[in-house]
This record gives structure tokens, C-alpha cells and sequence, in this order.
């Protein structure tokens, strides 16, 4: 295959797993997909500054609405 390598692949997933006991602490199966977007998006983004990182993430939220899915997240329920 053209453009395909099994080195980053095994790079994306080695860092998937070692955020778990750095930045997460635990990872629920219902949030996994949501885990593997924030670690592709890290992995993308690893040689920009964190001030430009922190600008885009601030710029994104701006433009976006409240995800259904994330409602009622720190209470631990969804909602209703």
C-alpha cells in the first residue's frame, strides 16, 4: 500500500495507551472514540507550540454547540 506504514500506526496506539496513566487516569468504554479523537488530534498537533495549540482548541469551542453526548458528563448521567 502506497502511503501506509505499520510504524505509525504502532506510534498512534503506543501513545493512546501511555495517556491513559498520564493525562486520563482511566478510560470508560463509552468515551473511548472521544480518547482516540484527542490523541490523533495530539499526535497531529505535537510540534505545534502550546500557545498556538491553545488558541486553535479556544477558536473551535467558540464556533461550536454544546455536544449531546457530553451533557450531563461531570455529573456522571447523561441527560435526560
Amino acid at each position: 500500500m502506497y502511503g501506509a506504514c505499520t510504524n505509525w500506526a504502532e506510534e498512534y496506539f503506543s501513545r493512546l495507551r501511555r495517556t491513559e496513566p498520564g493525562h486520563h487516569h482511566h478510560i470508560a468504554g463509552a468515551y473511548l472514540l472521544r480518547y482516540a479523537q484527542e490523541a490523533s488530534w495530539r499526535e497531529d498537533h505535537r510540534r505545534v507550540s502550546n500557545g498556538e495549540q491553545v488558541h486553535t482548541i479556544a477558536a473551535l469551542a467558540m464556533h461550536k454547540k454544546a455536544r449531546p453526548d457530553f451533557v450531563g458528563y461531570w455529573q456522571r448521567h447523561k441527560a435526560a
